[in-house]
């Protein structure tokens, strides 16, 4: 595949990139009809998309160079030559979620009809953030000659010429299946508020713990004979677990829901 798709006037369009912006701007379109019918405070969600973005951006950086400490104890100048590039999916779950939460408490957004509310959307951007990886080699699979399989030969990251399994493809079905099972489980969780969202770590753990048996990449790392990515899918789930079972006693503790507002 290519990263870099076309470039105009000296600027260069990146694959990974364009499906990370078109991903955040479906998800805060989704997520902004949603709140608009659920009456939550549309302007509250907009500064809250902005500050969930630069914060899990940064998570997911973090993460990366966590990742990365032991080649970068080697050569330090790696953080520099790493800066535009190289991103751990779940830092930027755990630095969207928990910076998010906070976000929203602090402005005075019901945080787990919030959560509720951009979970479905997170699923939807990282299922275009999976096409981004695809475009650039990134995150590929381990060597696989069965149906369905993957051939580089411009990546960057990927070994090319080699037959990989289709793990970035694999990875965005999952994703936009966790949206729709989100939003259609969402009809029947609303009434508790934080189940929906709940439902999500709980989907995502699971699927990503499964899926790094079949990953080819072993940049991310490992704790033990678990890569770390799983061993976080662990954390997560349980996490997942708690917050559904005590979502009904955690509601009494939330923000009221505003009144609806004409917009």
């Amino acid at each position: 595949m290519y990263n870099d798709l076309f470039t105009i006037g000296g600027v260069t369009v990146h694959g990974y990139g364009l499906m990370i912006a078109i991903g955040i701007i479906a998800a805060y379109t989704m997520a902004d009809y949603r709140a608009k019918v659920q009456g939550i405070n549309r302007d509250k969600l907009y500064i809250l998309t902005i500050w969930a973005a630069v914060l899990g951006i940064l998570g997911a950086k973090v993460l990366y160079l966590i990742t990365m400490a032991p080649k970068i104890a080697e050569d330090p100048s790696l953080i520099l030559k790493d800066l535009a590039s190289g991103f751990v999916v779940y830092g930027g779950i755990i630095g969207g979620l928990f910076g998010g939460v906070a976000v929203a408490r602090l402005i005075g957004m019901p945080v787990l009809r919030t959560f509720d509310l951009c979970m479905p959307s997170i699923a939807l951007a990282q299922g275009f953030g999976r096409i981004g990886c695809l475009l650039a080699g990134c995150c590929y699979g381990m060597e696989y000659s069965g149906p369905g399989a993957i051939v580089f030969s411009h990546s960057d990251f990927a070994p090319n010429g080699v037959s990989l399994f289709p793990s970035e493809p694999v990875y965005a079905v999952l994703n936009f299946a966790h949206c729709l099972i989100l939003l259609a489980a969402f009809r029947k969780l609303k009434t508790v508020p934080g189940r929906t969202g709940s439902l999500y770590l709980i989907l995502y753990s699971i699927g990503r713990f499964m899926m790094e048996f079949v990953r080819g990449d072993a940049i991310r790392g490992s704790v033990g004979v678990l890569s770390t990515s799983q061993f976080i899918a662990v954390f997560i789930l349980l996490l997942g677990v708690s917050a559904y079972a005590f979502a009904p006693k955690l509601a009494k503790f939330d923000l009221p829901l505003e009144e609806k507002t004409k917009v």
